[in-house]
């Protein structure tokens, strides 16, 4: 699924609130080399900023990102997590993995302070401990995610948060007559997370559209 400039594509808003979240040259070429790889876009200027803010107020030190984006939400996220944090990316494309390791290296983010995995969420999720993340940020497409929601909420800690980019896509959620496979994966995924009792949640009109959840204590 491509979320090219989200359901507020041209709103003068949405565009003012991504040059609100000023990209650095390195994070501008990490956007560039993910377009030039195709497939999902990265997270919005916009959305990236959210991230980093929700890191910073998490005071994030374990952070798992599903869904590479050639590092754009990754080093959106290591802006706000604490200086001896470990960002852990998990990533289906290859391609996509190897663009996030030059990003990181280009940003100078130390070895040390990241793990990229190959695999998918089936196979990678139960390798990862459970209630140790503060955050999990999840971009790309839903379907391959949306089955694991279970897995995903119980990574993070109480008090932790878990986010998923691209439900407002093309306002298709809301659209009845819809029902391709990314757009009944983000319903199904939607009702999952407002029906958890562990879970406060909301949708950000930001973006592509932002889920953001809270496992309550």
């Amino acid at each position: 699924m491509t979320i090219a400039g989200g359901p507020r594509s041209g709103d003068p808003g949405a565009a003012w609130a991504d040059r609100y979240a000023a990209e650095d040259p390195v994070l501008s070429a990490a956007r560039s080399r993910a377009a030039a790889l195709g497939g999902a876009d990265p997270v919005e200027p916009a959305v990236g900023a959210t991230l980093a803010v929700l890191a910073a107020g998490a005071g994030a030190r374990a952070v798992v990102s599903i869904g590479s984006g050639g590092g754009v939400a990754g080093l959106w996220l290591l802006r706000g997590m604490r200086s001896d944090g470990v960002l852990t990316v998990l990533d289906t494309d290859p391609a996509q993995l190897r663009a996030a390791r030059q990003s990181l290296a280009d940003a100078g983010v130390p070895a040390g302070r990241t793990r990229l995995i190959f695999g998918t969420a089936a196979e990678v999720l139960p390798r990862l401990s459970p209630g140790a993340y503060d955050l999990v940020a999840c971009a790309g497409p839903p379907t391959e995610y949306a089955a694991h929601v279970a897995a995903l909420v119980g990574l993070v800690r109480a008090g932790g948060t878990l986010t998923c980019h691209g439900l407002l896509a093309g306002d298709r959620i809301g659209d009845r007559a819809a029902r391709d496979p990314d757009t009944v994966a983000w319903r199904e995924l939607a009702r999952t997370v407002r029906e958890d009792e562990e879970l406060t949640s909301a949708v950000l009109p930001i973006g592509a559209g932002l889920l953001v959840a809270t496992r309550r204590g």
